[in-house]
């Protein structure tokens, strides 16, 4: 390592708490070295080294911070991003890269003018079940898929008082939820021709839609993505049918939820997946292993394209195209028609 690289966190919400901070601080080469949040007995329990700042603002003109990551609110993503951009900072932005494609356009050109380096935290492509399934289609042991479905399903039926669920901009399951889902498909597929959503809220008194399903149209095969707050008992986290068999994976990566329980990264047990795939042929059916997941692997890419050793893991460019399908996924629920992608 050639040298330590220092990162100021902007928020300790959710996110920032649960993902971002450990994430930075299991990274070799990475220190979290300040942190502007209103949360400030929690930062300094859990973090007590590092700085902290009153302000965002505060936190990008010191000189010392090489990378900001922002875990704010959805809605704080652009502005935020804009000033520390400005401020000549490198610079990680939680999902949603943004609330539209224009913000993400001027991010992508502010990156640019600037020399920074700008990434979007798309995690979930070092997800166990999505790591075995991108494989298993590198591999072509599905042959040409036809039909690929992807969920992210959970039951909880009544409307919590919470930012994410509330009617403010940014909101919802489909910025939420959405851009995971889209994420991988583009990953999976590249860009679709076009989209057909349907983005509701379901619940007594919701504000905000709990309830997201689209299909994104290719010329040989169809993508399904869904995310409901009103599914009890789970659903398929991923289904993939070809024409040399099928991929059924139930459940969700153990990451998120060992980050929650404190766990770390390096510890016993971490980002291992009890789970199986099972895998359809003609032949029959068989259980498949899941890889150990990869969260650490986002923030090693960060820290070695920051040192000129490796690329950005979540290149702008990904992160507005993933806005373009957020995007035109409203127009199409809002208008009730096909929208067509360039």
């Amino acid at each position: 390592m050639s040298r330590l690289l220092k990162v100021g966190l902007v928020g300790y919400g959710y996110s920032g708490r649960t993902f971002h901070a450990p994430l930075i601080t299991a990274t070799p080469g990475l220190a979290l070295t300040a942190v502007a949040s209103s949360q400030v007995d929690l930062v300094a329990t859990d973090y007590p080294a590092a700085q902290l700042c009153e302000t965002p603002e505060i936190l990008f003109a010191r000189a010392d911070i090489d990378l900001v990551v922002l875990a704010t609110p959805n809605a704080s993503h652009y502005p935020l991003a804009r000033a520390a951009l400005r401020a000549g900072k490198h610079l990680v932005v939680d999902k949603p890269f943004t609330l539209n494609v224009a913000e993400a356009e001027a991010l992508q050109a502010a990156a640019s003018q600037t020399d920074r380096l700008l990434s979007a935290f798309h995690n979930r492509r070092w997800d166990s079940d999505f790591l075995l399934l991108k494989q298993l289609l590198v591999d072509g042991a599905l042959g040409h898929i036809t039909q690929f479905e992807s969920r992210y399903d959970r039951f909880r039926p009544l409307v919590r008082k919470r930012w994410r669920e509330s009617a403010v901009p940014g909101s919802g399951n489909w910025f939420d939820l959405g851009p995971h889902l889209i994420d991988q498909a583009l990953q999976l597929f590249g860009h679709p021709e076009a989209i057909t959503a349907d983005i509701h809220a379901r619940r007594d008194g919701a504000e905000a839609a709990d309830d997201a399903f689209a299909v994104l149209h290719y010329p040989d095969k169809r993508v399904v993505l869904g995310a409901s707050c009103l599914m009890a008992g789970g659903s398929p986290r991923f289904l993939a049918a070809g024409t040399a068999g099928s991929l059924l994976i139930k459940g969700l990566d153990v990451q998120e939820d060992q980050l929650k329980a404190g766990i770390r990264p390096g510890e016993t047990g971490w980002a291992v997946d009890p789970r199986q795939a099972t895998l359809f042929t003609e032949t029959g059916q068989r259980n498949l292993n899941l890889p150990d997941g990869q969260y650490t692997a986002y923030y090693t890419a960060i820290r070695d394209a920051l040192l000129g050793h490796g690329k950005n893991p979540v290149p702008p460019s990904e992160a507005l195209a993933v806005m373009r399908v957020i995007e035109a996924g409203i127009a199409s629920s809002t208008q009730g028609v096909r929208i067509r992608l360039g």
